[in-house]
């Protein structure tokens, strides 16, 4: 889908669910870029608070493009800013910080991802917003929380919270180091997912006190929760990476890698017998699960990948698919852009780009479906500050000549 395009398009006339709900966000790189870009498809207005100079973080990521203003803009910024302003406000100013306070009246959620205190120091915490709006809900994102944990005072990205939650040393084999950021930034995305929640959460919560809702999410404790098996497995007696017997395992077919997994009898059967092995149905040493694990590598792999030698992956997929084996091919980059379904459930959003490169940046789509809300139109990530006199103007009445002083004065920009 095209930046612009609308899905969906018949149900426009119903708006979208969160139309009237405003977002304020000091925020910067992605666990809190998502949830906000997750919320303005959904229909919120979201502005963006960015610090002076460089801004988000994420501007700053490589790879970048060169937007028209001649700024590199990061990856990280493309994927997870569509749809959103950006003014940008020094905080560390009292005058910024009473700017966003002043703002933050006129909104219905406060968000953050600073380190654990940063916003209290900054004058912008949950008790400065809440003071100055009773009904606002407050999202914080840190790597730790804010409480008492014992790692409050460490930096954090996606990579850190991931390895801290266990599952890299699950998955690790023998002496190698761990695989690093193995899904991408699962530790920031999943933490937004959270985030996400706990806002929708606290709205619903709030319309019904009318009380302030804080809403504080751990990036650790989001790993915790995503990685549930690495705790849930050590209760059970399988520590150390030790999985339940079954066979989950890539096999080659003659253009690449595909997946199977068989954890039930009933699918072990469906397996020998799509490949043309039934004598496996009678072969004492497979008649328990943990047989299928043992002799994997003399009796299975062999037997699954000579069958699948003359196969594409998705057609040794597709094949025991068909005979009821969960199994999938392993999409390369080139596989999953032109991937029909999604296609289909449009998500991938072209972004032109406009320093000569005829490639679009491609952008996710939104994964949630709704058959009352049509899905875009999508707009471009803002430049930075890019509205700071639009926003001051009309939310604060500032005149264009008060914020051109405020911008002289290196309280905004």
């Amino acid at each position: 889908m095209k930046l612009g395009d609308v899905a969906n398009a018949e149900a426009a006339a119903f708006g979208k669910p969160l139309e009237g709900v405003r977002v304020l966000a000091v925020e910067q790189m992605q666990s809190l870029p998502f949830a906000t870009q997750m919320l303005a498809r959904l229909g919120a207005d979201v502005v963006k608070v960015e610090s002076l100079g460089g801004g988000d973080q994420g501007r700053g990521s490589q790879p970048s493009v060169v937007d028209e203003s001649g700024a590199n803009v990061g990856a990280t910024f493309l994927r997870n800013n569509l749809n959103k302003r950006s003014i940008a406000v020094n905080l560390k100013s009292l005058e910024g910080q009473e700017l966003v306070l002043s703002l933050a009246e006129k909104f219905d959620i406060f968000a953050e991802n600073g380190k654990a205190g940063g916003a209290d120091r900054l004058g912008i915490g949950f008790d400065a917003v809440s003071a100055r709006n009773p009904k606002i809900v407050y999202l914080s994102i840190s790597g730790f929380g804010n409480g008492d944990s014992p790692y409050s005072d460490m930096p954090a990205f996606a990579p850190i919270v991931e390895a801290m939650s266990g599952i890299y040393e699950f998955k690790r084999q023998g002496d190698n180091p761990p695989v690093v950021a193995p899904v991408g930034a699962l530790g920031d995305i999943g933490t937004g997912l959270f985030g996400l929640v706990g806002v929708l959460a606290a709205l619903r919560q709030r319309d019904r006190t009318g009380e302030a809702q804080y809403v504080d999410v751990a990036m650790l404790d989001a790993m915790v929760a995503m990685t549930d098996l690495v705790t849930n497995y050590w209760s059970l007696g399988l520590k150390g990476g030790a999985m339940a017997a079954m066979i989950l395992d890539g096999f080659r077919a003659k253009d690449g890698w595909f997946i199977i997994q068989v954890a039930r009898e009933f699918h072990f059967e469906r397996l020998a017998t799509c490949i043309g092995h039934d004598e496996w149905l009678t072969d004492e040493r497979l008649a328990q699960r943990q047989g299928w694990v043992d002799h994997m590598d003399d009796i299975i792999r062999p037997g699954i990948e000579a069958w699948a030698s003359d196969k594409t992956k998705m057609e040794a997929a597709r094949a025991l698919g068909a005979a009821g084996v969960a199994s999938g091919p392993c999409s390369s980059d080139d596989d999953i852009v032109a991937d029909q379904h999604v296609d289909i459930r449009n998500m991938l959003v072209e972004c032109p780009r406009t320093d000569g490169v005829e490639q679009p940046v491609l952008v996710p789509g939104n994964p949630i479906k709704m058959s009352g809300m049509a899905e875009g139109p999508e707009t471009r990530v803002p430049h930075h500050g890019e509205h700071t006199t639009e926003i001051l103007s009309t939310e604060l009445d500032l005149a264009e000549s008060a914020v051109d002083t405020l911008r002289e004065q290196g309280i905004v920009a």
